[in-house]
């Protein structure tokens, strides 16, 4: 995101510009002169802040926060506002929430939704008014298809995470029984499906409700099978929970599971010992080996915590948005242009950010890597081969 889209036209005294009934100045705008830069719009923040999966939101949300804290330190006279939409993950509050964005003409960008669920019920109503959305961790492929005009994704989807976390299963653990588990959701369903097309037969497979706390029937069916490995297609809270009875019933083998389980909540609740060995993976680079200066300033401006899973991506997409604004796209309509047309490359991933015309990151930048459990911290493993 380092690429200068925008000039300063220094000394030059500009008019008020009114957005929605607000007027403000602007002394930012186009290398032609044309359209300036308004003043508090707003991009918003869409996915869990509370709730079992809070721990994945927080991160992403503070990417975002930190990016737009940065962009107003250098902007003190023409600021960006953050909204936050606390969608706790679950698809049922999400409508209402995208209509509380949509409602609000000053909001111009979504950074979100950050869960395919929720993803699935807002991005209709995002799409019918025109709202910009990146999200910086929805990975179910068949979002893109739908023909949302204002889609986009930061990372790759589980086509490349899927495949990917049954090639470490093969290739890497040699695992000759695998079972999986999945909770039914959009992602989690989604990514089971695109694991199994790779490891093939399975020892068994099984489905658990989210938010459920007795896993005692899948467990003895997982000790049954004789499995070594087990694939979970989920979030953090119901894997911790499911792995800490499977370890307590005997099971020695090894649990893998894709980016909603890589937080560190999910050793929390599991429990050091029981997490030890669990392999995560995530279409995404280790956040806290960011490049330039994003981990510095995010443990400064966070209370020196490390930057959780996407925390990086959502900054360096929230900074694409930022860029739009300042170069003086003020309406829904330009900035989504702008996004479309955009080609450069983030600060912290270090990823080339160029988007498909079904709002897919472009396939060359997509990358997958397996972390571990390691002495109670979830640490980078391998990046794992494409093929």
């Amino acid at each position: 995101m380092r690429q200068k889209l925008a000039r300063v036209l220094g000394g030059v005294a500009i008019g008020a510009l009114v957005f929605s009934g607000a007027a403000c100045k602007a002394d930012s705008g186009s290398e032609a002169g044309g359209s300036k830069a308004a003043c508090d719009l707003k991009i918003g923040f869409f996915g869990p802040l509370t709730g079992d999966a809070a721990g994945l939101g927080i991160h992403m949300r503070n990417g975002t926060k930190l990016a737009i804290d940065q962009y107003n330190k250098d902007n003190a006279d023409c600021k960006v506002v953050l909204s936050e939409y606390d969608s706790q993950g679950d698809p049922a509050k999400a409508p209402a929430l995208a209509q509380q964005a949509v409602g609000d003409s000053k909001v111009v960008g979504i950074i979100g939704p950050a869960f395919s669920g929720e993803s699935e019920v807002a991005d209709p109503i995002f799409d019918e008014a025109g709202l910009p959305i990146i999200t910086p961790s929805a990975t179910r492929p068949s979002l893109s298809t739908k023909n949302w005009k204002i889609f986009h994704r930061g990372v790759g989807n589980d086509t490349s995470q899927g495949p990917a976390a049954g090639r470490y299963i093969k290739n890497v653990l040699k695992a000759d029984k695998v079972y999986v588990v999945d909770d039914q959701s959009a992602y989690g369903a989604g990514l089971v499906d695109e694991v199994k097309k790779v490891i093939g037969s399975v020892a068994g497979e099984d489905k658990i409700q989210v938010k459920q706390t007795n896993f005692s029937a899948v467990v003895t069916k997982i000790q049954s099978s004789g499995a070594n490995v087990l694939f979970f297609g989920g979030y953090y809270t119901e894997a911790g929970l499911l792995l800490k009875q499977l370890k307590g019933a005997g099971w020695k083998g090894t649990m893998v599971a894709g980016d909603g389980v890589n937080d560190a909540n999910f050793i929390k609740v599991a429990g050091e010992q029981v997490a030890e060995g669990t392999i995560l993976t995530c279409p995404c680079a280790p956040a806290t080996a960011a490049k330039g200066t994003f981990v510095t300033d995010y443990k400064a401006a966070f209370d020196n915590a490390e930057p959780g899973t996407y925390a990086d991506v959502s900054f360096d997409i929230t900074k694409i948005f930022l860029e739009g604004i300042k170069a003086g796209k003020s309406s829904r309509a330009d900035l989504l242009s702008f996004v479309n047309s955009y080609s450069g490359t983030g600060g912290a991933t270090g990823v080339t950010y160029k988007f498909e015309s079904n709002g897919e990151l472009d396939p060359a930048q997509v990358l997958v890597w397996a972390f571990k459990v390691n002495a109670g911290k979830v640490v980078p493993d391998i990046e794992i081969p494409k093929s």
